[in-house]
């Protein structure tokens, strides 16, 4: 279902959430997502970096007085309860990408909620970022130059299978499964020439980031 934006912008967005903001993710993901918006108690996260939010989506039901007060011009109440407030921001954003800080932790099934979300591919292209890395739902073909060595992980999130160029362990003939076998802490060893059938996560290192947001909006 499509939603009126609450945010429309020609430059990518940075999302905050209320989980765990990490300083390191947060400033690569300003580098090069200028525009903030804020999933609910995310607005109050923004804040204490310092950051006003363009605009402020969710349930609000975990929202401060305080962020309330100071943010109620750019507030967008959604209420239903069908949906993450991951979810309901990233479907009222129009913009080329979104980077998302503050989704994946400390509450585990907040952080799996917001892998099915990217599975899912709501809304623009949507980066997720932690200290440690950057997460994206895997195009059907990725090219890519990385350095030898880089980590590269292949997370399935159905049925799913992969060829390669360029990784050091073999993926093909593997059927990956959620339940089965996945693809974690592969390793690139040349030029990455990479397809995938199903849903897979893509999980590269932070430092790779401008890599993950040309693959993300090549997609």
């Amino acid at each position: 279902m499509s939603h009126a934006p609450a945010l429309s912008v020609a430059e990518g967005v940075t999302l905050i959430g209320g989980g765990e903001v990490g300083r390191q993710a947060l400033a690569a993901a300003l580098a090069l997502a200028p525009v903030v918006a804020a999933a609910d108690s995310g607005a109050d996260a923004a804040l204490a970096h310092g950051l006003v939010p363009r605009a402020v989506i969710g349930d609000l039901d975990s929202l401060s007085d305080d962020a309330r007060a100071r943010l109620a011009p750019v507030l967008h109440h959604v209420p239903e309860q069908d949906t993450t407030d991951f979810e309901k921001a990233l479907a009222r954003i129009a913009a080329p990408f979104v980077l998302a800080v503050g989704f994946a932790g400390p509450r585990l099934d907040h952080a799996l909620a917001a892998l099915n979300i990217l599975a899912r591919r709501v809304g623009p292209p949507t980066i997720l970022l932690t200290e440690a890395d950057a997460v994206l739902a895997c195009p059907a073909r990725v090219t890519a130059d990385l350095p030898t060595g880089t980590r590269l992980s292949l997370f399935p999130m159905g049925p799913a299978r992969a060829e390669a160029q360029g990784l050091r362990w073999p993926v093909e003939g593997i059927g990956f499964a959620p339940g089965g076998r996945i693809g974690t802490s592969n390793e690139v060893s040349g030029p990455l020439r990479l397809s995938v059938q199903g849903e897979m996560l893509l999980i590269l290192p932070l430092s790779e980031l401008e890599t993950a947001r040309t693959i993300a909006r090549a997609a």
